[in-house]
């Protein structure tokens, strides 16, 4: 396999296309199943948004990498584009909620630390790609980990917690 070409990586990107997608429809039943608890807190529907925008960039990203015949070039630059939007919407989503629990860090720290570590391995993968060294795709191993440990975090807050 090689970190600047996705021959090889075929069959990761098709597990991470599945996974995230079979994850987002399981992310919208959680969601569903407790709106109006949802909807009444000031701090759930960001995150609930959060949680959908970091698993439809492993959607994005595997799709993209799925795209035959694709220069290094074009490659990088897609996953450049889809990493610094999933890394941005969440931030944007966070701030207000920063500003409103600050006195509580336990509420905002680990959701601020879990998008972050989720999002930015991907902004890594694109420019190492771009750059063609750094390790490139390799990134995206680490991208597609946190961001579904993120997602599933987030989920178990929307589904179970918010009960409690």
């Amino acid at each position: 396999m090689n970190a600047y070409a996705t021959a090889g990586w075929e069959n990761f990107f098709v597990a991470q296309v599945g996974a995230s997608a079979a994850l987002t429809g399981l992310l919208f039943v959680a969601v569903s199943l407790n709106l109006k608890q949802i909807l009444e807190s000031p701090q759930l529907p960001g995150r609930a948004a959060e949680a959908l925008v970091i698993l439809l960039g492993v959607l994005a990203a595997s799709t993209i990498g799925l795209v035959p015949g694709q220069s290094r070039a074009a490659l990088g630059g897609e996953l450049l584009a889809t990493g610094v939007l999933v890394w941005i919407i969440p931030l944007v989503l966070q701030i207000p909620v920063m500003g409103q629990y600050w006195h509580r860090p336990m509420w905002i720290w680990p959701r601020l630390l879990a998008t972050q570590l989720a999002t930015v391995p991907l902004v890594v993968a694109a420019a190492s790609l771009l750059a063609g060294r750094g390790g490139g795709l390799y990134w995206l191993v680490p991208a597609v980990i946190l961001s579904i440990a993120a997602a599933v975090f987030d989920a178990w807050i929307l589904l179970v917690e918010i009960l409690r």
